[in-house]
């Protein structure tokens, strides 16, 4: 059974990690790495920033790899990680706002359709204020549940509620505003 047998590599593989073997760390890291600069880049708008949050994050996963107890995936346990770190590094760099806004419940639904590049979806969310980008990024592309959001944030359930339907918002009208300058409409 090839999927046990990789199981069990991976556990090996993080048994070295644990015990300082610096092969066994680089792999974890080389296999790891460019899906987590993808998730830091999510949060942070400067790759260069992002990169340096990336490497801070996996050194608290080769400090912290003794407390990863094989339950669930050993990338999502770092992909948390990883999060973790980059809602820190934005609280430090800046001080995230977050409006209190209770009337959510007017959520648009809007599914606007578009043949925009992954760049330019990833242009139009670095727009976001950060409460926003932070939120939308947690419920829409991590899928986050608002009380899960609204513990990691330290805001209410409202508020995350209130930032996803403004993120949403935002980017809808930044979307049309793409399309009627594409379109020659405006």
């Amino acid at each position: 059974m090839k999927v046990i047998n990789l199981h069990q590599e991976e556990i090996a593989l993080i048994e070295l990690a644990v015990q300082n073997n610096r092969q066994a760390q680089h792999k974890i890291y080389s296999k790891f790495s460019s899906k987590m600069l993808s998730v830091c880049r999510q949060y942070v708008k400067d790759v260069h920033q992002a990169e340096d949050v990336m490497i801070t994050a996996f050194m608290k996963v080769f400090v912290h790899l003794k407390n990863f107890e094989n339950k669930g995936s050993f990338e999502g346990w770092i992909r948390r990680i990883m999060i973790n770190e980059c809602i820190s590094f934005i609280r430090v760099q800046k001080q995230v706002k977050f409006i209190d806004d209770e009337n959510y419940f007017e959520e648009t639904t809007n599914n606007i359709e578009s043949q925009l590049s992954v760049e330019d979806i990833q242009f139009l969310i670095d727009q976001l204020p950060d409460g926003y980008k932070m939120v939308f990024n947690l419920y829409v592309i991590e899928g986050y549940k608002h009380h899960e959001i609204a513990k990691m944030l330290s805001i209410n359930e409202g508020t995350s509620k209130s930032q996803l339907s403004h993120a949403r918002k935002m980017l809808a009208n930044q979307i049309n505003q793409l399309k009627n300058y594409s379109n020659g409409t405006e």
